[in-house]
């Protein structure tokens, strides 16, 4: 990955790669050649610390926020064939202490600079890997178990670059506004290493502001955008409150752009209609976890499936197996996701067992993640099996597609199902719901209207409130604390 970057960063040295929209009345702006200058500087501060050879291997923390700095630190710790460790900004201290410990970093990164030190000591693990030049160790969200360091070599973010060329066709005339963190695959990978890697030109907004970013698209360069179903609900209540002079500008500026892509979470049905009748834009939507950068997706030319997430992308093989292993051909019926791509990772760092249990003897890859696929071959999401399967009187109950059906109220804003344990179903469902401005909605009164929506066995038995649910950085629902505000709830 390091030369490929490096390689085209040479050819296309004295264009733009990076506006910093830094502050208010403050835009910086870095060509290519001054990312390879900037990251020559951070070189020799690594040097000035301990000799080339004794950095193979290590690990080297980053906790910063989206600026051209990350990206010049990302390519001085390559080069001395280090492992950058992205941290959250936003993760509290505990677990920014837990990262450090748990991948062993040599050196924490925070902001332009090098302030801690945290150790000097050699893991053995890492020196086996070598060969295969691990590039990123990113920890997952932990939104169902304990992050866990994902390691991906240089040849596999290399192939989940590639895939996404060739998918949604980047090139060097691509301009896209970047307003998602860098400590995960969506924002790392899918948007910054691909427009990086092609010549292509990234605005960054290190903080996500509706005003901002609709105001920037009335500049009517940028040709792109990603993000969370979380932003493009932002985004739709911000429009909804501009006065119709704006809200045309707004409309038509979009509009103009190639591609809008969303991923990292599922994306509401109501939230793509709702996008597409601002922007007539169809909301790309992908599917892919750390592991295994993207493997799913609509495509970019050719009907796209509202609720689905698309099929196979080049260089991916995906495949459903059932409870016992056995591979599902039938359509439309439930069954686990297993990839094996050139882009799936090394390990998960310092868990071997883990690691083996993770892959079959073929060397798929077990996602967790349940999914169905219909006759033309798209793939719908049902949930992550951990969390998101409710096991209810003898049939298997996806919470996305009761979430889809609350979410269709009038009153509704936001929810997330669960499971609860159940003498008599073994799982019972419940529903955490966030209502919207000024309304107001009983249990009961819920439950009568989605009597006329989805099936009888589907209807939550438990419904609660509260002002938001839980969410993770990537605004992707904590399910493990929705769990916990239930069960607090049912008590009293």
């Amino acid at each position: 990955m390091l030369k490929h970057i490096e390689n085209q960063w040479r050819q296309w040295a004295e264009k733009t790669a990076i506006v910093w929209l830094k502050e208010e009345q403050q835009t910086l702006k870095y060509t290519y050649k001054e990312l390879i200058t900037l990251a020559d500087e951070y070189l020799k501060q690594l040097l000035a610390i301990q000799s080339a050879e004794n950095w193979e291997g290590e690990r080297v923390a980053l906790l910063a926020e989206p600026t051209p700095y990350y990206i010049a630190w990302i390519i001085a710790i390559w080069r001395l064939r280090a492992i950058v460790v992205p941290i959250s900004t936003a993760a509290p201290t505990p677990e920014i202490d837990y990262i450090c410990e748990d991948s062993q970093a040599l050196l924490l990164i925070q902001g332009q600079a090098l302030t801690q030190k945290i150790s000097i000591q050699t893991n053995a693990i890492a020196k086996t890997l070598l060969q295969q030049s691990p590039a990123l160790m990113i920890y997952t969200s932990g939104t169902t178990s304990r992050p866990k360091g994902v390691l991906i070599s240089h040849a596999q973010l290399l192939n989940q670059v590639q895939i996404l060329h060739h998918a949604w066709q980047w090139t060097a005339e691509d301009v896209i506004l970047h307003t998602l963190p860098l400590h995960h695959i969506h924002g790392l990978v899918n948007i910054l290493f691909c427009a990086l890697s092609t010549g292509a030109e990234v605005v960054l907004l290190p903080q996500f502001s509706p005003e901002k970013v609709w105001n920037e698209w009335l500049t009517q360069k940028y040709t792109l955008y990603m993000a969370v179903p979380t932003i493009y609900n932002r985004l739709i209540q911000y429009w909804q409150q501009a006065n119709p002079t704006l809200q045309q500008k707004y409309s038509e500026a979009t509009s103009k752009m190639r591609l809008m892509v969303s991923g990292s979470a599922p994306l509401p049905v109501s939230v793509l209609q709702e996008w597409q009748k601002i922007t007539s834009h169809f909301l790309l939507e992908r599917y892919g976890m750390t592991e295994i950068g993207m493997a799913l997706s609509n495509p970019l030319v050719g009907e796209r499936k509202a609720g689905t997430v698309g099929i196979a992308l080049p260089t991916v093989a995906v495949r459903l197996v059932d409870e016992q292993g056995k591979i599902i051909e039938n359509n439309n019926e439930a069954g686990e996701i297993q990839v094996k791509s050139p882009s799936v990772f090394m390990a998960y760092w310092q868990r071997e067992q883990l690691s083996k249990e993770s892959f079959t003897e073929e060397g798929w890859f077990k996602t967790g993640d349940m999914a169905q696929r219909n006759e033309e071959g798209y793939y719908t999401i049902l949930g992550r099996i951990s969390t998101d399967i409710i096991k209810s009187a003898g049939y298997k109950l996806s919470a996305l597609e009761i979430e889809e059906a609350l979410r269709a109220h009038p009153d509704i804003a936001d929810c997330a199902v669960i499971a609860l344990p159940d003498e008599d179903r073994g799982e019972s469902v419940a529903a955490l719901l966030v209502l919207k401005p000024q309304k107001i909605a009983l249990a009961n009164t819920v439950k009568e209207w989605l009597k006329t929506k989805i099936t009888a066995y589907k209807i939550p038995k438990h419904i609660y409130f509260a002002e938001a649910l839980p969410k993770n950085t990537m605004g992707k629902v904590v399910k493990t604390e929705v769990k916990q505000i239930i069960t607090t709830l049912l008590r009293k």
